[in-house]
This record gives structure tokens, C-alpha cells and sequence, in this order.
């Protein structure tokens, strides 16, 4: 009659060993390294300017730009938001103030209706700004209108937002090649700060 095998405390941790490698393997191959593209920065504090931001429930304020039609150029108006850590609540209601309109007369860049789906940053510096259809149902004929519409909300947030380097333009979720046929929207648009009234 053969004798039964223990099996020894090196052998018990070479196993133990193994079955760790092999968890190991599993979880790094289901998870890929491949992951969304863009990711909302939910922690990185706000930077509006060079002052430290105020603290969270306080009053902050931002700087709107509005198209105006005597002259072609982008007018500031300033706004009250309330301050949060994050950078993308504070954008949101910045677009959110912009989409209420001028309270100077300006041109209002946005039709009243439009409402302002969602809002990603990516870690590169580009905000995904996701609107709602009417943005180009109702929206105004003209180069010019398009024009400052794009730059109303480019240069808003570029402006008052540090993390903000570039603006990507979407519409109920999709990438949209114009809003009315002028402005190509394939792109992250940079801030041209050129069009802002001196």
C-alpha cells in the first residue's frame, strides 16, 4: 500500500503564490488599458483667477461674453455663481447664466430654450459641452451669429476657468458638423481672446 503525500509548507506557498499571479493576470486583462477618453475632473478645484477660490456655498464671480451687434465683438458682463470645489459644477453654471441671456441689451448666443446636457474635462484641458437639439433648431441665421455663439461659450470658459484650455461643442451627445452651416465643429476650439471688446 503507497504511502499518502503531505504536501509541505513550501509547496502550500508556491500554490498560495500562483493563484495570486493568476489573479493578478485576470483583473489586468479584463480591465485593459484602454479606458474613456473623456473623464470629468469631479476633484480639481476651481481656478477663475489668480485669487484663491471662495470657499464652498459662497458667491463667485465669472465673466459672460456676448456678441454685440454694433460693433462685431464679444462684450463681458459679469455674473454671480455659487463657488464649488469643482471645476465642472462651476462651469456648468457659468454656461447655465450664459444660456439666461445678456441683462445689457448684447446679443443672446444661445436660444433660451437650449439646455445644457452635460459637461466633461478631459485631463488635457478640453471640456466637452453637451447641448441640447434647440441649440440648432432655433438658432439665428448668419456666420456672424454662429461665430459668436461658438466664441460666447469658448472664450467664457477659457476665460474663467484655468483647467479650460480648449471647447468641444456637441449636440444631444454627437459631434455635429455645423449648428447652422457656417462654424465647422469637428474640432476643440482654443479661445481667441482678439474678438473680446477692449
Amino acid at each position: 500500500m503507497k504511502k499518502k503525500r503531505s504536501i509541505t509548507p513550501a509547496q502550500w506557498s508556491l500554490f498560495g503564490l500562483s493563484v495570486i499571479v493568476v489573479l493578478v493576470l485576470a483583473v489586468v486583462l479584463f480591465r485593459g488599458e484602454g479606458g474613456e477618453k473623456i473623464k470629468a475632473v469631479a476633484e480639481e478645484p476651481s481656478v477663475g483667477s489668480e485669487t484663491e477660490p471662495a470657499p464652498p456655498g459662497e458667491a463667485k464671480d465669472v465673466t459672460l461674453f456676448f456678441l454685440s451687434e454694433e460693433d462685431g465683438l464679444l462684450h463681458s458682463e459679469a455674473r454671480e455663481i455659487q463657488a464649488d470645489p469643482s471645476v465642472i459644477a462651476e462651469a456648468r453654471q457659468t454656461v447655465e447664466a450664459l444660456i439666461r441671456g445678456s441683462e445689457k441689451g448684447y446679443i443672446n448666443p444661445l436660444p433660451p430654450e437650449t439646455r445644457l446636457r452635460q459637461l466633461f474635462l478631459t485631463k488635457e484641458g478640453i471640456a466637452y459641452v453637451d447641448f441640447s437639439k434647440e441649440i440648432m433648431e432655433t438658432h439665428p441665421s448668419g456666420s456672424s451669429a454662429e461665430l459668436g455663439t461658438v466664441y460666447s461659450i469658448v472664450n467664457t470658459l477659457t476665460f474663467n476657468f484655468k483647467p479650460i484650455k480648449r471647447v468641444f461643442i456637441l449636440v444631444e451627445g454627437s459631434e455635429k458638423e455645423t449648428l447652422g452651416g457656417h462654424i465647422n465643429l469637428n474640432r476643440a476650439f482654443a479661445p481667441q481672446f482678439s474678438l473680446n471688446a477692449r
